[in-house]
């Protein structure tokens, strides 16, 4: 069975809809940076095309031959988004026109970078139209975060980032987004085929312990 990550890592993926605190591992994902409302951005829509184009192309290697050594059947890991304003403070969900974020999806450790260029190389052979000049091949550590699963409309998320706050300071930790570490969003339903009510997204939030300052 092909390996999937929601299901191998379901700390990272599927966490209860009341907040906890994990530590993030070292992964390497695919990025793409922009800026703008994600619902109306003609930038954020072509960012989306080339990332599923290139994850799909690396999947989809084995099929020409050109699977990479280490290669393993997986299921493509979920979209997703860190999000900051352009001073790099937290996200303002009323501004949502100046909205900078880095879309990302996941890669398998076999994903190296000469196996991200060939990719390329793949995804605009049959995608001449798709600028794949902004992608990257990253890893990215996000270490000590608050999460919790968001169910529900991407507008209602404000109720529950309320909840990881509440959370962390009753507990010891403090929210810790500043100009590197972003409001980090992990989309599991599909909009175009979800009802809003019954959308399902991972929020996590940079945090560190608070430490007292009497000791």
């Amino acid at each position: 069975m092909p390996i999937d990550f929601k299901k191998t890592e379901k700390n990272l993926y599927q966490p209860k809809t009341t907040p906890s605190v994990i530590d993030v591992p070292e992964m390497t994902f695919i990025t793409v940076n922009g800026k703008g409302n994600p619902n109306t951005s003609v930038e954020y829509k072509s960012a989306i095309e080339v990332l599923y184009g290139l994850s799909y192309s690396i999947k989809m290697s084995k099929m020409n031959g050109t699977q990479p050594e280490g290669y393993f059947e997986y299921v493509v890991p979920p979209l997703e988004g860190f999000w900051w304003m352009p001073g790099g403070e937290a996200v303002d969900f009323s501004d949502k026109d100046n909205f900078h974020w880095t879309s990302v999806i996941r890669q398998p450790d076999f994903v190296s970078p000469e196996v991200f260029e060939e990719a390329k190389k793949v995804l605009v052979k049959k995608k001449p139209e798709l600028d794949t000049s902004k992608a990257r091949l990253e890893v990215i550590i996000e270490g000590l975060c608050v999460q919790v699963m968001h169910v529900g409309s991407y507008d209602d998320e404000l109720a529950t980032i309320a909840t990881m706050e509440k959370y962390a300071v009753e507990n010891g930790y403090e929210i810790d987004i500043d100009v590197t570490r972003r409001h980090h969003e992990i989309y599991l339903s599909d909009p175009r085929k979800v009802a809003p009510e019954k959308l399902k997204t991972v929020i996590r939030h940079p945090s560190k312990k608070v430490t007292d300052s009497k000791g």
